[in-house]
């Protein structure tokens, strides 16, 4: 098995969601970590949640994560401020395969009013069970976790 454990954190418009695949994947095995939202009723910042499935991604063995949030971009670009997150925005089946097999993808990041459960699942499915070919791909990774970060310019 690639992965046995899964970090999933939502804002509140991912909620559903979340709690949708967190329930599939604890039923087929997986030990989930929840890293919140635990309601919908208050609005709150992505990057908070973005920052503690990183963190479990980054620290737990063979654990992969989920982000949702009503697009999917935030929680992509809070993600991947982190060094060594591969976090991923996708929508569709060969799309995640080359995400896994040439990216080494360990976050997914779904926009929840851009797709639904059974699609989510099916396309979570597949990424963790695709394997990394590192061959010519591992070189391109290490580069990116090698890229120097710029300083953020606010005008």
């Amino acid at each position: 098995m690639i992965f046995d454990r899964l970090a999933i954190g939502a804002d509140h418009r991912g909620f559903w969601l979340k709690k949708t695949l967190a329930e599939h994947f604890q039923s087929v095995g997986y030990e989930v970590e929840d890293c919140g939202v635990s309601n919908d009723c208050e609005a709150v910042d992505y990057p908070d949640y973005a920052n503690k499935v990183a963190e479990k991604v980054l620290t737990l063995k063979k654990c992969f994560g989920i982000l949702v949030c009503h697009s999917g971009i935030g929680m992509n670009i809070a993600a991947n401020r982190h060094k060594g997150i591969r976090a991923v925005l996708l929508i569709g089946e060969e799309m995640m395969r080359l995400a896994r097999e040439h990216n080494d993808a360990n976050v997914i990041c779904f926009g929840s009013g851009f797709i639904g459960p059974e699609i989510a699942i099916y396309i979570s499915e597949i990424f963790t069970t695709t394997e990394f070919k590192d061959s010519r791909h591992k070189t391109r990774i290490d580069k990116l976790d090698q890229s120097c970060s710029f300083p953020v310019k606010h005008d």
